[in-house]
């Protein structure tokens, strides 16, 4: 690597290499109390890990204009319960959220069709009512983001968008 030029260096030194350190330490070992040793634990209401997932909140707030909701829902709730389903299907691939998994888990839930049938706005009115409240409602928000199958999770948003809306109990899992 190059010295910068505030770094000035005798041209009359020799050029310096790399060298390995003299002691290596020893492999990390989990020693501490609260370390987790083996894999993140999984199971119901543990949520799912992945990388950078707090943009998912840029990605909701770019997809608010375009969020439809009906009478008696809130947009905060559609917003929060979709983006923990992005969040998910992120975490799936092992990436941070992109739009494309937030759209898919609007689509599903028919939040950017202002057609959308009855009984779809029936049942995700029963199932966001409330999650954007994260003290009161996490174990709600939590069943919302296990509910939805793993293999609508893998689908594109636009394989999605074609199912709908006839399949959407399928592509929910509700």
């Amino acid at each position: 690597m190059a010295a910068p030029r505030f770094a000035p260096v005798s041209p009359v030194e020799e050029v310096r290499t790399y060298e390995s350190p003299e002691h290596i330490p020893d492999a990390w070992q989990p020693s501490r109390p609260a370390d987790i040793t083996g894999r993140q634990p999984v199971g119901p209401r543990l949520g799912y890990q992945g990388p950078d997932q707090g943009y998912v909140l840029t990605l909701a707030k770019h997809m608010r204009s375009r969020v439809v909701v009906s009478r008696g829902e809130d947009i905060d709730d559609a917003l929060r319960g979709c983006s923990l389903i992005a969040l998910r299907r992120a975490s799936l691939y092992g990436r941070a959220p992109v739009m494309a998994d937030l759209e898919l888990a609007l689509s599903i839930w028919g939040f950017l069709d202002s057609n959308a049938p009855a009984d779809l706005i029936a049942a995700r009115k029963s199932h966001f009512e409330g999650v954007r409240n994260t003290l009161h409602h996490y174990a709600e928000a939590r069943e919302l983001a296990d509910l939805v199958p793993e293999t609508t999770l893998r689908l594109t948003p636009v394989a999605a968008r074609t199912r709908m809306p006839s399949e959407w109990r399928a592509l929910t899992g509700a």
